[in-house]
């Protein structure tokens, strides 16, 4: 639903965090349509309802205003769960990895990025660092299982990492090979039985 700035109310330089929802939501939304055609800022601020000028005082590209909306998506679908064993924590992860990268409209936003980052150098830092934001909460589940005894001390944890995050986005970007809840488990036993 687009909402209309109308509704909204003005908040001048101060964030409205109403507006700012509306803007990150449109921006997936418009990346998930564009089928690889670039997402402008007019765009943006249009199917969000605000003025162009608001995206241009909170966020200093069209390029920030896509990581900030997939890194907020990507913090409501995939949280640090925080709990239980190292097998529990990393099952969930990777799970709510697998899950929330494949619905609308965060997979079909995530094709056009990586398409768009393959052609603009811009894009491909801002992918980098989303990717990296990815990488280090999974490299935290994986030291906390470390630190309780659950993996070896001598396990390359990066290593573990690559390995998590290189099934997803083959599999994710080839479309080969499912990406469900028993791949999620199987990948993550096997992190963990090849780590005790």
């Amino acid at each position: 639903m687009v909402m209309n700035s109308a509704d909204r109310a003005h908040t001048g330089r101060r964030r409205n965090e109403e507006a700012r929802r509306a803007v990150l939501d449109a921006a997936l939304r418009l990346l998930a349509d564009a089928d690889g055609a670039p997402v402008g800022v007019d765009a943006i601020a249009r199917e969000a309802g605000v003025g162009k000028q608001t995206l241009y005082r909170w966020w200093p590209s069209k390029g920030a205003v896509l990581l900030d909306a997939l890194t907020d998506r990507a913090a409501q679908d995939v949280p640090d769960p925080g709990f239980g064993s190292l097998r529990e924590e990393l099952r969930a992860m990777v799970a709510a990895t697998f899950e929330g990268a494949q619905a609308a409209p965060v997979g079909p936003a995530l094709r056009t990025l990586a398409r768009e980052a393959a052609r603009d150098p811009h894009l491909a830092d801002l992918m980098r660092e989303f990717t990296e934001s990815r990488r280090t909460a999974l490299r935290e589940v994986l030291a906390r299982g470390r630190e309780r005894g659950e993996l070896a001390a001598d396990r390359d944890l990066d290593l573990m990492v690559d390995q998590v995050y290189g099934v997803f986005w083959y599999r994710f970007l080839l479309g080969h090979a499912p990406l469900g809840e028993r791949e999620a488990t199987e990948l993550a036993d096997s992190l963990v039985w090849q780590g005790s």
